[in-house]
């Protein structure tokens, strides 16, 4: 075999993704298609049809990365905030079809594996990926190694609850760390903001629609200066740092990284976010620097992630 390859999936709200890399993260072939967000009977078979695309005789195993509860032993998916899936096996066709090793982990676990192996992270035995978009997930690696926790549950970081009574979540609390710390959060506030400012740029850039008033829309408003976009997401930002802060308090890593779509807002973001952390973690004037930096490998984190971790599991 001239070269052991992996394929990783990476399972989202709205899309699925799927690379081929090698052992040293090349990627060599990807390809993405719709999330069947609604129809759990149409999960396997898109599952199935994203690794047929990118599937060649090199690749020795799969990984399977995905937002939610993930039992990483048997592969199923417990359940997760934002689809209708529950109680599925994510690999089972996989398997059943190609015969190769499949493993099944949380999707930011992945992503922090990945950042920590290649990207931001790499070279740092203890560090911290929160990734933040729609809803924020965390992966945590101590000592060069994934922490899993006692049940291969842990990093679910963003549903610790920051707001009791707050907004709703999916995973259905109120007033997790995500629902006032992310694209979530950036959105509602921007459709706010064209109900009850027109003068906005937000108003106009979403054509007076509160529907269309996404994250990335409001992130565009407030590169572009707007007033109102900036303080929407400095107070976003400022909700990110506190937790930040909270968790280095906790875990006492070398280095927090910041991935997802909201992770890439830039220093719009990153500004507010670190003075608040500053202002939030204990012993800021004593303890070591903990930087915290936006991720580098992007949108294909998750999926270089669960490849890496289906290569590192697979036999030799």
């Amino acid at each position: 075999m001239s070269d052991r390859q992996a394929v990783g999936i990476d399972i989202g709200g709205t899309k699925i993704a799927a690379l081929r890399i090698s052992a040293e993260g090349e990627i060599h072939a990807g390809t993405v298609i719709p999330t069947p967000a609604t129809d759990r009977s149409a999960a396997l078979p898109a599952i199935e049809a994203v690794a047929a695309e990118v599937m060649n005789d090199d690749v020795v195993a799969i990984g399977i990365g995905m937002a939610g509860l993930i039992d990483v032993r048997s592969g199923v998916l417990l359940s997760t905030p934002n689809l209708v899936w529950r109680q599925l096996s994510l690999g089972e066709g996989l398997v059943a079809k190609y015969g190769l090793p499949t493993t099944v982990h949380n999707d930011a676990t992945s992503a922090a594996w990945a950042e920590s192996r290649l990207g931001a992270s790499r070279g740092r035995a203890d560090s911290l990926f929160v990734g933040v978009g729609t809803g924020i997930g965390g992966g945590i690696v101590s000592g060069g190694r994934l922490i899993r926790g006692a049940h291969g549950l842990a990093g679910e970081i963003g549903h610790t609850i920051v707001e009791p009574g707050g907004p709703l979540c999916g995973c259905g609390n109120q007033g997790c760390w995500e629902q006032v710390a992310s694209g979530l959060a950036i959105a509602r506030a921007g459709r706010r903001a064209v109900t009850d400012d027109p003068r906005s740029s937000i108003t106009r850039l979403a054509g007076g629609d509160p529907g269309r008033a996404t994250g990335e829309l409001v992130t565009e408003a407030a590169r572009g200066g707007d007033d109102v976009a900036v303080a929407i997401l400095a107070t976003v930002a400022r909700r990110l740092g506190e937790g930040v802060a909270s968790l280095v308090n906790v875990l006492d890593p070398e280095i927090v990284v910041i991935g997802g779509g909201v992770g890439e807002a830039g220093e719009v973001l990153f500004g507010p976010l670190r003075e608040a952390f500053l202002a939030s973690v204990e012993g800021a004037d004593v303890r070591p620097e903990v930087p915290i930096v936006p991720a580098e490998l992007g949108n294909d984190a998750g999926a270089i992630g669960a490849a890496l971790l289906a290569l590192d599991a697979a036999p030799a």
